[in-house]
């Protein structure tokens, strides 16, 4: 910003500089998007305002435009104007939905009521060729950037981060986002929900929180840090304070697992009186009020990205009931997916001679070879999902009449988004009562899962559905969320309304658009420039389009402006050019994450050609009639690939989970805490899978004696506990909530100072393994020991062990234990330690590959791949 440097000579020029500013902007307005500065008020003044050149952010401080004599009487004071978007410049609500694919919402066809979504399109218009990157992270990088997932080192979610620039999941200071952008030109900008965008290694206490979403440019943030969450009793945060707003409404909601052989356990008593899809709306609404009360004038910008509808999908018991007594599932997920398309083509979301892809048979069972016992299970799996998606959407539209009764709807751009990928397939095809499996290679069977039939969607399931029904909700397309070559991955739908502008009401647009696309629209509208600089760094440049050109009738047949898009998602990838799609043919099932990986993921495919604009959803390969095309496109796909920072390609999935990345423990043998502590994240915690450890625990007991947690990490549905249960020292591991292997002592402790020792040796040659794409290392048995002041008192051996990942959204506790407990039926949180806590000490004494067996890994990675 420049601002003219007033003297004693020229003061009194101030109101006709003010004069000259407002009669340039009113003259060079091209597009909504002022190409001056514009002033309001008397310069100096302290109700001056200015927008931004938006060349370099913050702006420079304006020099002092006042009188500045030996005494303030005689001298004149000056303010800096304040900064504020250009006239007109709307509201903005951007929201984003998780894991929904394009038949999800009955706004394009789903048979699951979203009104509310509905309503928007009717006001507004709709898109159908919205696409994401196949993954949560990446997507949302590249939505709030401007640019693609790679370019701001999300090729893959930040839980699988690698050490390569595309890969590391650091948002770099060369890419302001969207929030920072409208901050800084005087927007009240704020995040609601998740947060997946923040490196693990960087989500404590400890921070730094450049990377959070208050450090990113959102003034205020509501949510949840990492890809999802139990909606009942999340780790919430408000800006970088973690909150536990649900103590109080926990409800009475009690699981009767005392019989192991019943078919279904019982879930009996009130559910919790608290979720975060209402609260985190109620806390929009509230942060809408609180600004538009203390200044009515300053637009806002609020990214909404509830947790809904990734799993565990957690609504109220009400929305259930709801969905339920609607009978939408019954009769299956093939007979949902021909309903879904006729109601498609009825409303002319895709073309009227468009065939569906056949049923895949092998890959996910017929309904009508389903036992009787499954399918109820799949039927109660959907149901809660589409409860879930509903329950959702009425929130959403809550935050939405928020903005209508404050008065300023009609200035509103309000763009829904429905998924941030495809529909996830993660639960597998028999779904999952607890996708925490999913993440360590277990498939729980269906008569496993019945016994949580009435606890699905409650506090005591982490739940997925059947991927029989995420390949129902992909319609038109096939396949799920990972899966970048796919449209059913990767093809999106949105509704966007702007009642000031947007006069094509339930208008239909068709043209080629990418996430990456919204920040640059958002700029254009809002007559904001994309920065050069940011804290005097350089930025990259935005890399997407803006599709702002669709909001007019006239432009509605118009050709996309963005003409090229590549995509890649763990080894699988496809390239857009100008209605011609590569694609690489799937070769993994999204719940297949740890077979061995593909080693030449941009060579080892099958391609296969689609022509978009004859084909709307890849159902007719024409690679075989096109070589030269085929040929062409991939050459074309490497040079998008190095520009924007994809290479090395890497066709891992699991392996990238557990892999090596920092860490305040990275590299720590021995880990020592004097105090008790909380919420201490798994990317920051120790990491005892795969490994030998011991933990020692100092301890005081009082004369009444004592009980409580000594330290935990994880929760309910995977985790460690050592404990003190009714005076006895306690080891338990808790596998998947599916086995319990605990150590007991047989005697309470007396009073007085004791010291506890868990002691666990590995059998197993560790997570260096996977660096050969060999999983042979991990997940094996070991041998534990508790002692008591020296003393063995319980040995015992586990016979596997958990090989990738702890519950996540639980955390490292030390005193007592948040969240959820690890063993429901020996405690509840918080469990406090009532004896005294003197000290804690973890040794971890990880596996080291030799060279023998270096050689035999390398000859059976080279045996691999000669064979393939």
């Amino acid at each position: 910003m420049h601002t003219p440097f007033l003297t004693e000579k020229n003061v009194d020029k101030t109101q006709r500089v003010a004069r000259i500013f407002a009669c340039v902007v009113s003259l060079a307005t091209i597009s909504g998007a002022a190409l001056a500065q514009q002033v309001t008020g008397t310069l100096g003044s302290p109700s001056a305002t200015t927008t931004l050149s938006g060349k370099q952010l913050p702006a420079p401080e304006p020099a002092f435009g006042g009188v500045i004599k030996d005494d303030a009487l005689q001298s004149k004071p000056w303010w800096p104007p304040r900064v504020v978007p250009p006239k007109g410049a709307p509201n903005v609500l951007l929201i984003m939905t998780d894991d929904a694919g394009f038949a999800v919402p009955s706004t394009f066809g789903g048979v699951i009521p979203t009104p509310t979504m509905d309503r928007i399109a009717a006001s507004g218009l709709r898109y159908n060729r919205m696409f994401s990157t196949a993954l949560c992270s990446p997507t949302r990088a590249a939505m709030i950037t401007g640019r693609n997932h790679h370019s701001v080192g999300f090729g893959v979610i930040a839980e699988q981060a690698t050490g390569f620039p595309g890969y590391d999941s650091v948002i770099g200071v060369d890419n302001a986002t969207i929030g920072r952008i409208l901050r800084d030109n005087g927007y009240a900008t704020s995040w609601f929900g998740k947060d997946h965008n923040t490196p693990t290694y960087q989500a404590s206490q400890v921070g730094p929180f450049t990377q959070w979403p208050t450090g990113m440019g959102f003034d205020y943030f509501y949510g949840f840090v990492g890809g999802d969450a139990n909606q009942w009793g999340p780790n919430l945060f408000r800006n970088t304070t973690q909150i536990y707003p649900w103590i109080g409404h926990e409800g009475t909601l009690k699981m009767d697992r005392s019989d192991p052989k019943a078919e279904i356990w019982p879930v009996t008593g009130k559910e919790p009186s608290w979720n975060l899809i209402t609260a985190m709306a109620d806390d929009a609404l509230d942060w809408m009020y609180r600004i538009h009360q203390t200044d009515p004038r300053q637009p806002i910008f609020i990214w909404y990205v509830p947790g809904a509808s990734h799993a565990p999908h957690h609504p109220t018991r009400e929305w259930v009931d709801k969905i339920h007594a609607m009978h939408l599932f019954d009769d299956g997920y093939e007979k949902v997916r021909e309903r879904i398309f006729a109601n498609q083509k009825k409303l002319g979301v895709i073309p009227q001679d468009e065939e569906l892809t056949p049923w895949p048979n092998d890959l996910l069972t017929p309904w009508d070879k389903l036992t009787p016992e499954a399918k109820k299970l799949y039927i109660r799996q959907v149901e809660v999902f589409a409860a879930y998606v509903a329950y959702n959407d009425h929130e959403i539209g809550r935050v939405i009449k928020g903005f209508e009764d404050l008065g300023k709807l009609d200035n509103t751009l309000i763009i829904y988004q429905n998924g941030d990928n495809g529909t996830s397939a993660e639960g597998g095809p028999e779904g999952t009562f607890s996708e925490v499996a999913f993440f360590n290679g277990v498939r729980p069977p269906v008569d496993v899962q019945m016994k949580f039939y009435e606890a699905w969607g409650t506090e005591f399931a982490y739940n997925h559905m059947s991927a029989g029904w995420s390949w129902a909700f992909d319609t038109p397309f096939d396949w799920f969320k990972q899966n970048a070559s796919r449209l059913g991955g990767i093809n999106q739908n949105m509704v966007i309304s702007w009642p000031a502008r947007i006069k094509d009401k339930g208008g239909l647009r068709e043209q080629f658009m990418h996430v990456i696309d919204v920040v640059p629209t958002l700029l254009e509208v809002t007559g904001i420039a994309a920065p050069e600089t940011v804290d005097g760094i350089k930025q990259k440049p935005i890399e997407g389009t803006s599709f702002a050109y669709t909001f007019d009738a006239a432009n509605a047949k118009e050709p996309s402006r963005h003409k090229i898009q590549y995509f890649e998602m763990m080894g699988q990838w496809a390239l857009y050019s100008e209605g011609w799609l590569l694609s690489t043919k799937v070769d993994r099932a999204p719940w297949d994450a740890f077979s061995a990986a593909n080693e030449d993921p941009l060579n080892n495919q099958v391609f296969q050609l689609y022509d978009l604009t004859k084909n709307f959803n890849q159902s007719e390969d024409i690679a075989a009639q096109h070589p030269e095309k085929v040929s062409e496109m991939r050459k074309l796909f490497v040079e998008e690939a190095k520009k924007y920072q994809v290479f090395p390609l890497d066709a891992s999935v699991g392996a990238r989970v557990a892999a090596p990345r920092p860490s305040l423990t990275a590299g720590l043998s021995e880990l020592v805490y004097t105090r008790p502590m909380t919420g201490l994240p798994q990317g920051d915690a120790p990491y005892l899978l795969d490994t030998s450890y011991s933990l020692t625990a100092d301890i005081t007991v009082p004369e009444s004696g004592a009980e409580g947690m000594i330290a935990t990490s994880g929760g309910r549905f995977a985790g460690w506990g050592f404990y003190l249960l009714k005076g006895k020292p306690v080891f338990c591991w808790n596998l998947l909530d599916l086995e319990r292997i605990k150590w007991e002592a047989p005697e309470a402790l007396t009073p007085g100072e004791h010291t506890l020792v868990f002691d666990f040796k590995y059998d197993g040659l560790g997570v260096g393994t996977m660096a050969y794409n060999n999983f042979s290392g991990i997940g094996k048995g070991g041998t534990g020991t508790l002692k008591v002041d020296g003393k063995v008192v319980a040995t015992k051996r586990m016979e596997k062990t958990l090989p990738i990942i702890l519950q996540w959204d639980e955390s490292f506790d030390i005193g007592s234990d948040t969240i959820t407990g690890i063993n429901d039926a020996d405690y509840k949180p918080p469990f406090p330690l009532t004896a005294k806590f003197n000290k804690l000490t973890i040794k971890i004494d990880r596996p080291q590959l030799s060279p023998e067996d270096i050689k035999k890994l390398e000859t059976a990675m080279k045996t691999k791949a000669v064979a393939d």
